[in-house]
Order: C-alpha cells, then structure tokens, then sequence
C-alpha cells in the first residue's frame, strides 16, 4: 500500500532556540517531533511552531510529544486548535509518544466542532404537544431513579442493621434536632393560625343554617385527618427538605462527597441514611404536634366566634372524631417523611459546580417535594375511602 506523502516544511524551528525552547523538527520516516517546553511563558514559539503544522494544506500528520519537557494548558490547547484546524482542512493528525500526563490534559483542553443547529420553533399546537411529551419523558426518568435511589438507600440501611457499630448514631441525634426540636415552634405557629381560619370561615358558613357547632366536626376531622400531615409535611418539605439538598449539593461543590468515596467510605450510609430516618422520626412527631395546635387555633376561635365553652367544644371533638382518624394522618406521616428524604438527597446529589446549579436543585427539590406529598395525601384518601376507615 502507497503510503499518502508527508507534509515537507521549508523551514523548521530548531536552530538559535535557547535550550527548553518549544521545537518542531521532522524525522527520517516523516514524523514530526516537538521538544521542549510547551507552556505559556513559550508562547510565541509554540505559536509559531503550530502554524508550521497547520501551514500548506491537507496532509496526514504523525506527530511526536515524546520528547515534550512540559505541557501546560496552553501548550495543549494550541496542539489541540492545530488538530481542528488540520482536519478542517481535509487531513488528519496523530499523537505519538503521548505521556499519561499529557494524555489527559489534551483530552481536557479537546476542541469540539460546531454544535449543532437548533431545531425548527413548532407552532403552537404542536409546540405544546411537544413540550408535554418531553416532560412525560423526563418525569418518567425521573420516577425511575428515584426508585432505583429507593433501592440503594433501603441496601444501605440492611447493610447498617447487619452492622450496628457503623450507624453513626451522633449524626441522627443531630438531624432530628434539626428538624423536629428546631422546626416545632414555626409548626405549632402555622397550625395554630390554619387552624383558627378553618374554623372561622366554617363558623360563618355554617351559622347560615344554625349550625354552627358542627364546626367541631369539620375542624375535627379535617385536621386530624388531612390538613395536619399535610400541612406539616409542607413545611417540612420547605425547611428540612431544601437544607437537605443543599447540605449535599454545597458538598458535591466542595468535591466532599468524593473524598468520602476515595477514603472507602459510603457516601449513603453517611450522608443519606441518617437524614432519612431523621425525616421519618420527626416528621410523625411534628404531625401530632401540629394537630394540636391547630385544634387549639380553631377551640380557640370557636369560642370567640361561635359561642362555644371550653366544656362543649371538647365533648364535640370527642363525639366527633376517634383514635382512627388520628392514626389515618400520622401512618401517613413516614411515607411524606420517606419522599421528602429521597427527592431532597437525588437533587442533592445532582448539584454541579455552579451556585446557579445549586439554587436550581434546591428549587426543584422543594417543587417537587410539595407536589410528591399532595399526590400521596390523594392516594391516601383514596384508599382509605375504600377501606371505609
């Protein structure tokens, strides 16, 4: 086979160069060899070097870095610009001899081609079409890991069970703190006002047919039942859940979570499982705290609005409601807490290394966190409607 020729060059850079100068000479079989220092304070050599490579059209280039003293960024990002240029031109270029070391500098400093071109704006009806498929798409990934997330934190948490001495019980202590002990005065505030409005707006639609003790009844159940966890959930979801996530993203920025894996340690078991378990500890104990207060707000109000003694809204709220209905809003209370913990630490984890990066995760991480826990408090009532409890 009839080997395509070499590119000749009419003048190569070796002679009055100081020693260490950035070099181009050509070898017997047609190779080209670079020596010296390719680094920024060579800059007008290396320049000058590259342009000799570049100059004279198409060729098939060999080109040897093995005599290279040092490559700095700038060395390797010219080499590489060369590299686009002569393949530009039609013909290719080749690293010989190429040291780890340089290997994976090139490959940082790499010249991509052009991106490619948007694609058409589709009109209305189709556009909308378009968007909603690709959100189904990315909801449906997103599902998907955050199953396969479900599988590795609930591994983790048998590998801690099988290994007691490795549960960092400190750092559970510290996150129930956190969120149940730290977060219960601004819970107890909302659900003592959430509750009082209930129950007034109740009382003003109710007196209307002169039944205004039935309040007891709606706050009752309502409370108990619904807006307690959920309204708790919320918060928490907006409190614990966003300083989850940035906790993690600020460490994924620091390149902390890396250190944990090169050190041998894991990062679930560390970082993961002990915010999760908090969750699902504080998140119940927020919930009852929650629902007294709020049936404290609304007592309150009926007293003030509807005429209603201590005596008789307590002998309501007893008729009204039962131990099951207080168990209905707190078995729901693990499973926010669970959703909360997972959606918090996948965003967490998806963090890049930009602040803009980490105020986008945290954003969704609290979106989607409120959106997860309505459509559980929705299946909930569902299947609790069916099983008529």
């Amino acid at each position: 086979m009839r080997r395509a020729p070499v590119k000749e060059y009419p003048l190569l850079l070796t002679e009055g160069l100081a020693p260490g100068t950035a070099s181009l000479t050509e070898a017997a079989d047609g190779r080209l060899r670079l020596g010296g220092r390719w680094t920024a304070d060579q800059a007008p050599a290396v320049e000058a070097a590259a342009a000799r490579i570049a100059a004279g059209g198409p060729a098939r280039l060999a080109v040897d870095l093995g005599e290279i003293e040092r490559l700095d960024t700038l060395g390797a990002w010219v080499l590489e610009r060369t590299r686009a240029e002569v393949e530009a031109s039609g013909g290719t270029l080749a690293y010989l001899g190429t040291r780890p070391e340089h290997q994976t500098l090139l490959g940082e400093v790499v010249i991509r081609g052009e991106p490619p071109a948007p694609a058409p704006r589709l009109r209305f009806p189709l556009s909308l079409l378009d968007g909603t498929g690709r959100q189904v798409v990315r909801g449906s990934k997103e599902f998907g890991t955050g199953i396969a997330f479900l599988g590795e934190v609930v591994a983790a948490c048998a590998r801690v069970a099988l290994r007691p001495r490795s549960f960092r019980g400190t750092a559970l202590v510290n996150q129930v703190q956190q969120m149940a002990l730290n977060g219960a005065p601004i819970i107890v505030l909302i659900s003592f006002l959430v509750g009082g409005i209930v129950a007034q707006q109740g009382i003003f639609q109710l007196q209307r047919f002169g039944a205004q003790t039935f309040v007891v009844n709606l706050i009752g159940l309502l409370i108990l039942r619904e807006l307690g966890v959920l309204l708790t959930a919320i918060m928490v979801a907006g409190r614990s859940g966003s300083a989850i996530t940035a906790e993690i993203g600020s460490m994924r920025m620091r390149e902390e979570v890396d250190a944990l894996r090169v050190m041998g340690l894991d990062a679930t078991e560390i970082l993961i499982v002990p915010r999760v378990l908090a969750l699902m500890i504080s998140l119940p104990m927020l919930t009852l705290l929650g629902d007294l207060a709020a049936l404290a707000g609304g007592g309150l109000t009926a007293m003030l609005y509807g005429g209603l003694t201590l005596d008789q809204f307590l002998a309501r709220l007893q008729a009204a409601v039962g131990v099951h209905h207080v168990v209905v809003g707190l078995v729901k209370a693990p499973f926010m807490a669970l959703t909360i913990g997972l959606i918090a630490t996948i965003e967490g984890f998806a963090v890049e290394g930009s602040a803009e990066s980490l105020g986008r995760r945290v954003t969704a991480s609290v979106v989607k966190s409120i959106f997860m826990v309505i459509v559980l408090d929705g299946l909930f009532a569902v299947f609790f409607a069916a099983i008529d409890f």
